[in-house]
């Protein structure tokens, strides 16, 4: 192993809160990166000395593991190990989701709440690659000008004033996709953003509060409401099917497009302060185990 991040999954999973529990004793963990030593009687088709990255299923907090080659995905030698280990959760899940749900094109708006986070900062430098114009909304007003820079097109503060705001940041432009990461009120005012039609896709829920649909966005809007959970595109993608998915990413991590800010990296003998760490708010990147 190289790198491994800390993903609210991998906390919601530790804490029991999560749909996937490996049977007990288990190694936590869904994403990350390593180096073949040794490719057994696979060496021709990810040779040693490749760097990969691994499935979700096993547990990637750990020093080295046997995985099956059909499992792993080859990185171009061009990117970095910990930026290699970022890439399949969080810019995958973006990518899903600016593909699958709505037919965008080039100039289409798009909306998201929790802009700031890793998933929500993949949307919008993957959008702005595609030509897709983003509405970022976020927390904290610190922030505005951060995102902005990344390519962010309008980045506002969640308020009851939401709806007018993006009407006027936008011209009244139709936006026909929404995505949201936090639920409860907030995926509410997303909702009522949206022009008729349109979709609201949910892959998150950091609010911790339910998503109550008023019957008047379905009867009279006719919006459509979706969720994704990367896990089950991994299960039933095949292996052709992930390195198509991942061939763009690659692309656009060559090109320094696509990368996940990170704070601080931790030796995986201080599990407990990473894990710590990783569990605070208003942090300015991922915490990640970063292997010798």
């Amino acid at each position: 192993m190289r790198a491994a991040p800390i993903n609210p999954a991998d906390l919601n999973q530790i804490e029991g809160k999560y749909p996937v529990r490996f049977p007990l004793p288990a190694t936590p963990g869904f994403e990350g990166a390593g180096v073949v030593v040794d490719a057994g009687g696979n060496g021709t088709t990810i040779p040693a000395g490749t760097l990969v990255i691994l499935p979700h299923n096993l547990g990637t907090w750990r020093e080295a593991v046997a995985v099956k080659a059909s499992e792993l995905v080859a990185v171009p030698p061009e990117i970095d190990p910990v930026h290699a280990a970022l890439l399949k959760i969080n810019p995958m899940t973006a990518w899903r989701l600016l593909h699958d749900y709505v037919d965008l094109k080039k100039g289409d708006w798009l909306i998201q709440n929790a802009a700031n986070s890793a998933a929500g900062r993949a949307v919008t430098q993957i959008a702005r690659e595609l030509g897709h114009k983003t509405v970022n909304v976020i927390r904290r007003a610190e922030l505005i000008d951060e995102l902005r820079s990344e390519g962010g097109d309008v980045v506002l503060v969640d308020s009851e004033k939401l709806r007018d705001e993006v009407k006027s940041a936008t011209n009244g432009a139709p936006i026909p996709l929404g995505l949201n990461a936090v639920g409860g009120e907030s995926a509410l005012r997303l909702a009522n953003c949206l022009a008729p039609g349109s979709t609201l896709v949910t892959f998150g829920a950091m609010s911790l509060q339910p998503l109550k649909i008023p019957n008047g966005l379905l009867i009279f809007k006719g919006l459509r409401f979706r969720g994704i959970w990367i896990n089950k595109w991994y299960d039933s993608a095949s292996k052709e099917e992930r390195m198509e998915a991942f061939r763009p990413l690659f692309e656009m991590a060559k090109r320094g497009l696509l990368k996940t800010k990170v704070e601080k990296a931790y030796p995986l003998t201080e599990a407990k302060a990473a894990v710590a760490h990783a569990a605070q708010g208003k942090r300015s990147g991922k915490i990640i185990f970063e292997f010798e």
